[in-house]
């Protein structure tokens, strides 16, 4: 029960951050926040649960065999529950304050959110599974780091979210359309795929 708790509050505050940060007028410095959200959070819970806070990343991490079917189903229940949440608290506090979503050209936001899916899974796969980098202290720079770096690269294209929870709360709170969670959900669970899919291949054997 435990790891889920760490799911979910893990999750809370990073999907939290990003409605406040965005819909508060953080401007550039918004990919900043998130990214360093997730970084401590990670930090705070990857001893626990392994500090997924995104389907995509549970995807990843159950294909490289480092999580159970069953642990996997409640991380996602987990991380989509704690999303919701998260929308609510977050529209408590900008009562009043109405959201404009961009309009998604698709090819494109599903190659962008595609792209940073991948870089963000094949990174926690190296830094948090592999037996070179076991007990390493970057682990969650080098994860929050992923996620600041693809947020500014490709959230003019499609937002940035690289995180199906997260793109469901975004819709919550009215920073994406509904219509468009489709392309999120494709494209951020086929990058945590074809992402593991290369790591395995360049780490073949490494159990």
């Amino acid at each position: 029960m435990n790891k889920y708790l760490v799911e979910f509050i893990g999750t809370f505050f990073f999907v939290l951050t990003i409605g406040l940060a965005t819909i508060g007028g953080a401007g550039s410095f918004a990919p900043l926040a998130i990214g360093a959200m997730f970084m401590v959070m990670v930090f705070a819970g990857a001893h626990i649960s392994g500090a997924h806070y995104n389907p995509a990343v549970t995807l990843g991490v159950w294909m490289r065999g480092k999580c159970t079917s069953a642990n996997a189903v409640s991380y996602f229940v987990a991380q989509f529950a704690a999303s919701a949440v998260a929308s609510v608290v977050v529209a408590y506090f900008n009562v009043g304050v109405v959201a404009a979503p961009a309009a998604l050209s698709v090819m494109p936001s599903l190659l962008a959110e595609f792209l940073g899916s991948f870089a963000l899974v094949y990174v926690v796969l190296n830094v948090t599974t592999t037996k070179s980098n076991a007990g390493n202290s970057f682990y969650g720079i080098a994860i929050g780091f992923t996620i600041f770096a693809c947020a500014y690269c490709f959230g003019g294209i499609s937002g940035g979210v690289f995180n199906p929870a997260a793109a469901l709360g975004m819709a919550l709170m009215g920073l994406k359309n509904t219509s468009d969670l489709w392309i999120y959900c494709t494209a951020n669970f086929v990058g945590a795929a074809v992402a593991t899919i290369a790591f395995k291949i360049i780490y073949e054997g490494d159990e």
